[in-house]
């Protein structure tokens, strides 16, 4: 692999100009086809075969005015009432606008429905779409929320809205601040600023792409809103650190003697096959999200795995082709003072790489081996306990900033009519055909422990449609108990009034999901571990090397998911990052893991390859797991900030969910990089010595060599060179010129 990864990085190097416009031709064509097709993201998520999913199933058919998404408006007056004449008529007169939008099919009155509080603070009313996906709502039709809301706000009557759809104020930027500190950590990596915004350039490529192609799909299926977030995240971290690798090696190779080209070309046949393996990792690991069987976590996962694949491509062959363009300024340095260390460092890499500070560091740790390794894993284990109190849910408005409109709207109603408000169940029951069997039904319900009130909505084609309202908030543990105890009771009252009932709505959705990922967990557990093992068994080539990643990737794992419990569903810092205690989202532990596994691969692969190269050479374990983490230490450190800062800046997010994964993903890649690889790793592999190459002889045989460290690419290299040098010297001695010094001679007379 390392010989074609050479012969590719040259192609690309010497025809940049057709490299660089076919990527330029992909984000064009992206970008037009997204515009011209693209669709929406959703936050509904649903698992087919649940009863949840049934219930929605029931309602398109037999009642659809009822299966579309809808919206929660409300009004409220907490100085006065609601019900006054100026008041009503104000609410009214927004009613009227409400109704008039597109896509609406019925919006409910609260006077009408007594859906207006005991106080007579504040009153409800649900608008009701004609679609099902709260992504299929028109952006005009959300924007016209807030232009009815203005007859009641000039009224003196308070608006907010929640529910599926309703109006959200802009976003910030987060992935700009990302950018903008990964500029900062590359351009004192390199020294340059030319050199440091090669990879960003890269990176933003593959991202708008990938983020075009998943406004594509939006339009042809659901994609949770959450999967371009997690996309993007990973399109940029992967993207810059892939050609930071890459580019890093390339400095070093210029700096032993070597062409630009020359130095590209090895720079990808060594430090490209750890590329190639780490991203073959991650996309591994996130296409094994399928193995769940939810199908908004395998497009989550596939459409993650199809981003850090142009991620890799772009790095094996748009980078070449920018460093070409470049030519030997590849190697010019800034002369500021605080990017001179960057010269400084790669000099002494070639030169004299035991006066690396990460050469240092390295021989600390393996002098220190025995206390690292028991600190190391004390302290990750201590960072990881609150995982075994994690609680799965689907945050909802609650966790948003209280100014948030949906927050606004949560408080409000769980003030004025009770918690329960805001997660209304919806009981499908089936084969009623009489208003008086519904009755009995809601009668029946209504006497249930925790349910406050349950009412008919509707009785047609069948069915009956019966509003239960539960006495806590939907992501309250007595809420699911609640929503498992009316399905448990589901058969006694088929008995009792020959109707067959669903519970569905939102909040028995959210229920059901989480506890359809809480039983996928340990299945997706399993998958991740085999395929950890056997795809660094075959980049190694042995045994314990695999296994000592594991456990390495299940302490970050573990630290990763224990610190977001802490400050996610404990509070812990809740001021500081501005945020609410709330259920661990249900689905970040499968997608942690996913990730986890593939940037632990990559750093594992980034540096025990280097640890082995060294290995290779001198057969001397202790001093190898020095040097080639010294070697290894000032790119791993770069590449760990600049992806955990892009996964920090998503704390800037309003989403409660997105803030989450944001949080997670950082403390587990700066967890990952710096206490297992850059200090575990090495103190291991001291410990253990030689016998961490160990292998079975047949193992030898059967299981190829990747060549992930392009030793045989060096060795072919060298040969090529002593043949070329034999043949200039015999030429020497005939008096004959061959074709490279006939140029030169060329040069000279010229």
């Amino acid at each position: 692999m390392s010989r074609y990864l050479y012969r590719l990085a040259r192609w690309c190097y010497r025809h940049r100009w057709t490299t660089l416009s076919a990527w330029g031709a992909l984000v064009i064509l992206a970008v037009v086809l997204a515009s011209a097709l693209g669709g929406k993201t959703t936050d509904s998520l649903t698992i087919p075969g649940t009863q949840s999913q049934q219930a929605v199933t029931v309602l398109e058919q037999k009642l659809p005015a009822a299966s579309g998404t809808t919206t929660q408006v409300v009004f409220a007056d907490e100085n006065g009432t609601v019900t006054t004449a100026a008041h009503k008529a104000g609410v009214e007169a927004t009613l009227k606008e409400l109704k008039a939008l597109p896509q609406v099919v019925s919006v409910s009155d609260p006077y009408a429905t007594g859906t207006v509080s005991p106080d007579q603070k504040v009153a409800l009313a649900t608008v009701t779409y004609s679609v099902t996906g709260p992504g299929d709502v028109k952006s005009t039709t959300v924007d016209g929320l807030e232009t009815a809301a203005h007859d009641a706000q000039q009224a003196g009557v308070q608006v907010a809205f929640s529910g599926a759809v309703y109006p959200q104020a802009a976003a910030v930027n987060s992935e700009a601040i990302g950018v903008i500190i990964a500029l900062v950590v590359l351009v004192l990596t390199f020294g340059s600023l030319l050199v440091g915004g090669m990879p960003l350039v890269t990176a933003i490529a593959g991202v708008v792409i990938s983020m075009m192609g998943v406004t594509i799909l939006a339009a042809f299926t659901d994609i949770a809103s959450a999967s371009t977030s997690v996309a993007t995240m990973l399109g940029l971290s992967c993207a810059i650190d892939y050609a930071l690798f890459i580019l890093s090696r390339t400095r070093t190779n210029t700096a032993a003697g070597h062409s630009p080209e020359e130095a590209v070309g090895r720079a990808a046949g060594t430090a490209g096959s750890s590329v190639v393996f780490a991203g073959l990792s991650v996309m591994i690991a996130l296409c094994g999200m399928s193995v769940v069987g939810i199908p908004f976590l395998t497009v989550m996962g596939l459409t993650a795995a199809a981003t850090v694949g142009l991620a890799l491509l772009v790095a094996l062959t748009l980078l070449p082709a920018l460093i070409g363009f470049s030519g030997n300024r590849i190697t010019r340095y800034s002369r500021l003072p605080l990017l001179r260390r960057a010269r400084t460092a790669t000099t002494t890499a070639v030169r004299e790489p035991e006066k690396l500070t990460g050469t240092r560091w390295a021989n600390w740790v393996v002098r220190r081996r025995w206390p690292v390794l028991i600190l190391g894993v004390l302290i990750l284990g201590l960072v990881a306990l609150p995982f075994s109190k994690m609680d799965l849910g689907l945050p909802g408005a609650d966790a948003r900033p209280t100014t948030d409109t949906s927050r606004v709207a949560y408080d409000l109603t769980t003030e004025h009519f009770g918690a329960g408000y805001n997660g209304t169940l919806t009981v499908v029951a089936q084969d009623v055909t009489k208003p008086a069997t519904a009755a009995e039904v809601a009668s029946t319900l209504a006497k249930v422990d925790g349910v406050v009130s349950a009412k008919v909505a509707a009785v047609t084609n069948g069915i009956a449609v019966i509003s239960v309202v539960p006495s806590t908030g939907p992501n309250d543990a007595a809420t699911a108990n609640l929503v498992h105890t009316i399905r448990d009771d589901s058969g006694a009252i088929a008995s009792a009034t020959g109707a067959q009932i669903l519970v569905g709505g939102q909040t028995a959705t959210d229920i059901d999901v989480s506890a359809k990922l809480s039983q996928a967990l340990p299945i997706f557990l399993g998958t991740v571990v085999v395929l950890a093992f056997l795809l660094l068994t075959f980049a190694f080539r042995t045994i314990l090397v695999p296994l000592k990643s594991i456990l390495g990737f299940l302490l970050s794992a573990g630290a990763a998911l224990g610190a977001q419990v802490a400050v996610f569903q404990w509070g812990w810092g809740k001021q500081l990052l501005g945020i609410a205690p709330t259920q661990t989202l249900s689905f970040l532990p499968v997608i942690l893991l996913a990730i986890m596994f593939g940037l632990s691969s990559d750093y594992e692969i980034f540096v025990v390859s280097r640890i082995k190269e060294h290995y290779t050479r001198t057969g001397n374990a202790r001093e190898a797991a020095i040097h080639g983490t010294g070697q290894s230490a000032r790119v791993v450190t770069a590449a760990a900030l600049i992806m955990a800062s892009i996964f920090a800046s998503f704390l800037f997010a309003s989403d409660p969910m997105i803030k989450s994964i944001g949080f997670s993903f950082a403390v587990g890649v700066l967890v990952d990089a710096f206490v297992v690889r850059l200090a575990l790793v090495p103190a291991v592999m001291a410990i253990v010595g030689d016998k961490i190459w160990y292998h079975p002889r047949w193992f030898a045989r059967l299981v190829p060599d990747a060549d992930i460290e392009g030793e045989r690419l060096e060795a072919e290299l060298a040969q090529e060179a002593a043949s070329a040098a034999a043949a200039e010297a015999e030429a020497a001695d005939a008096g004959v010129l061959l074709p490279g010094q006939r140029e030169q001679t060329s040069d000279v007379a010229r």
